[in-house]
């Protein structure tokens, strides 16, 4: 299991680069799966990440609190309501779809938002 989880981190930063490249995937919760899946099996990586310079901060406070900077937050449920906004002005949905979709959204929107912050 060790190496499955090694592996499964690497995949994971390997997401979070290209996260990090692309404004439309994230960085951050491929990032905490790798922190996680290295927790599993690798101490030295799982280290490393949780003291990267760029990255560590945040993965610690969200190991530590579950905490997700405020402005992080802003802009997570920011794209969410844009990303709606263009899916419903593009596609004139059903109000059946609309609805599902909307829910869809608003969940994990809603999640981001009831986190703790800094």
């Amino acid at each position: 299991m060790r190496y499955f989880y090694l592996g499964l981190g690497w995949f994971f930063v390997a997401l979070g680069i290209i996260g990090a490249l692309l404004p439309v995937m994230p960085t951050t919760i491929f990032l905490i799966l790798a922190a996680w899946c290295f927790a599993r099996s690798s101490p030295e990586l799982e280290a490393w990440l949780l003291n990267h310079p760029v990255f560590g901060e945040t993965l610690t406070r969200w190991r530590e609190r579950g905490a997700i900077p405020r402005r992080a937050k802003i802009i997570a449920c920011g794209m969410i309501a844009v990303s709606y906004g263009i899916f419903y002005y593009t596609r004139a949905p059903s109000l059946k779809l609309a609805l599902g979709v909307f829910v869809a959204m608003a969940a994990p929107a809603l999640y981001i938002a009831t986190r703790p912050h800094d």
